[in-house]
């Protein structure tokens, strides 16, 4: 016993926790879980920080909310830095919301992306309990938590995501000072995509929506169709932007999305 106990190896010190997003630079920052009073679901809320953050600093950065987290996050988080170098687009924390898997039983988008309207049922339409969600749970939470800039929020969607994006455009304008809709999938729940907006108290705020060329025809019609109807108003309180994206497919072309709608929000001319 004593020869046994002289060979074993000497204890080591307890290593601390790591997650493989710590080995990734790109989308390194933080992660933690929420349950929402709201949606009464919890949600995987990622946190990319900018390169070089710092959390002592003065220094705030635009927020990009991304929905669709589970695919989108490691996406676009770690693009977003390739956008510093090439497109010279200011640094951001991008916060990823996911469910944490896509199964029905987890993912919920059906209903939390989706807008009252026409043969939808009280039940089936989550839209505005998830922005209750983002507004009086998320935003506040990552705000109080890091170096993010209030007056410079963007949500990001895809498809039935970017449904709820126009929702929260139409019906409460001032909680985000830009919003990117890709290939938006509006039916059912279009009606409510068609009322009138909801008074806003900013002056600055873009609706960025775009649409791929080689998206189902039935989507670019869609899209099509509520932009010829919003550009026609003039008391929308934000400014709006149609953009096509040539050979873009209905989900693979995210990345362009994110990147064009971007580029007009901070400033740089659309990508040709």
């Amino acid at each position: 016993m004593l020869l046994l106990a002289l060979l074993a190896p000497a204890p080591t010190a307890a290593q601390p926790a790591v997650t493989p997003l710590d080995h990734l630079p790109a989308l390194r920052g933080d992660y933690f879980p929420i349950q929402s009073e709201a949606t009464g679901r919890p949600y995987h809320i990622y946190v990319r920080l900018p390169d070089g953050y710092d959390p002592a600093s003065e220094r705030l950065y635009p927020t990009v909310y991304l929905l669709d987290g589970d695919s989108l996050f490691p996406i676009l988080a770690a693009n977003h830095l390739f956008l510093t170098y090439d497109d010279r687009t200011p640094e951001a924390i991008v916060v990823g919301i996911a469910y944490g898997g896509f199964s029905p039983e987890i993912n919920r988008r059906n209903i939390d992306f989706q807008t009252p309207g026409a043969g939808v049922t009280a039940e089936a339409a989550g839209a505005a309990a998830f922005q209750r969600f983002l507004r009086t749970e998320l935003i506040p939470r990552i705000e109080a938590g890091y170096r993010s800039d209030p007056a410079r929020r963007v949500l990001f969607g895809q498809s039935r995501g970017g449904a709820m994006v126009l929702y929260s455009a139409i019906t409460d304008p001032d909680l985000f000072w830009g919003r990117i809709a890709s290939n938006p999938s509006i039916t059912p729940g279009i009606e409510s995509l068609l009322e009138p907006a909801a008074g806003g108290r900013r002056e600055d705020l873009s609706l960025i929506v775009t649409s791929g060329t080689l998206d189902r025809p039935d989507l670019q019609e869609e899209a099509a169709l509520w932009l010829s109807t919003w550009e026609a108003r003039p008391d929308r309180p934000w400014s709006l932007h149609g953009v096509r994206i040539e050979g873009g497919t209905h989900a693979a072309n995210a990345p362009d999305a994110y990147r064009r709608g971007l580029r007009i929000l901070f400033g740089a001319p659309p990508s040709p």
